[in-house]
């Protein structure tokens, strides 16, 4: 179990002790931090409190977050899209509609399952039970190329080359409206929304640093082909930072409009380029995931 520990100060006076920790602890939903209460696992100077509990100056805060369980997470023969693989390294071409790795109430059905199956015993146990090889991930609506790693001592030096920003990753994206400028950067922190959990927002106060170019590759009119190049890879980044500049991504029910008129599942993005240096060879290694028949499909429909 983990304890945090939290001293209120006057500017956090009168505040209800379930939201308190909201804004503390952003990585847990509103609703979780309300169940740990009814739990009894929030004290407050050493007593149980309720949720409707309002907190004082100079309270002494303790929050007791249980260790989570482990679900059983099973190797499953499901088909990878393989771009390149080695003893060292696994780099597929995620289709749309997959999850990354397991959840919650969500433990097939998975990339990490479909790996799993594929290599046996040979995963980085780095990132846990949960996340076996995953070095990065991208959306379960977003396709494209995804490096999985087979060694920790490979997965610490990719993950070093990911921190340093060295990465390669070049997306493809179709963004609502007519971009005024042919390129750009959008330099604007990313974090959780501030009233919507499941959201990510540009957030001065809380947001980590979030960097993106763009490029025009073909307009529309009504739309706008563009290729993305991400110096950081926060949450959501690319489909929060377009919807900034008023052009959410087509079919990015979450950041963009509710309206859907070309039929899309979920937002147009696609992770095509991704490059890196083999943290064994040393060698430069660049592979290409050709766009999706539905992307492909959607550009025709936009140049009619």
């Amino acid at each position: 179990m983990e304890t945090l520990e939290f001293n209120v100060d006057a500017s956090a006076n009168n505040i209800r002790i379930d939201r308190y920790l909201a804004d503390q602890c952003p990585e847990h939903s509103r609703s979780y931090i309300q169940k740990l209460l009814k739990e009894e696992q929030v004290l407050v100077n050493g007593r149980i409190i309720k949720a409707n509990y309002k907190t004082q100056s100079g309270d002494y805060i303790e929050f007791h977050i249980p260790d989570p369980e482990v679900p059983d997470i099973l190797p499953e023969n499901i088909p990878l899209d393989i771009l390149y693989e080695d003893d060292y390294v696994l780099v597929v071409n995620k289709p749309k509609d997959m999850v990354v790795h397991p959840s919650a109430g969500h433990t097939s059905g998975t990339l990490v399952n479909a790996v799993m199956a594929h290599c046996g015993e040979h995963l980085s146990g780095i990132n846990g039970v949960l996340r076996p090889g995953i070095v990065h991930r991208i959306d379960k609506d977003t396709t494209g190329a995804l490096l999985i790693c087979k060694d920790d001592v490979v997965h610490r030096d990719l993950a070093e080359q990911l921190k340093k920003h060295s990465i390669k990753r070049r997306y493809r994206a179709v963004v609502q409206g007519n971009l005024k400028e042919n390129e750009g950067t959008v330099n604007a922190p990313v974090g959780r929304h501030p009233t919507d959990r499941k959201k990510m927002a540009i957030n001065h106060k809380n947001g980590k640093e979030a960097i993106t170019h763009y490029k025009v590759l073909e307009r529309f009119g009504q739309a706008t082909y563009i290729e993305c190049r991400l110096e950081t890879g926060r949450t959501h980044q690319i489909r929060v930072h377009m919807a900034s500049l008023g052009h959410p991504l087509l079919g990015d029910t979450v950041y963009g409009s509710s309206k859907n008129p070309y039929h899309l599942q979920g937002q147009a993005l696609h992770a095509m380029i991704l490059g890196f240096v083999h943290p064994i060879t040393g060698e430069y290694l660049e592979f290409e995931a050709p766009l999706p028949e539905y992307f492909s499909k959607l550009l025709e429909k936009l140049r009619k």
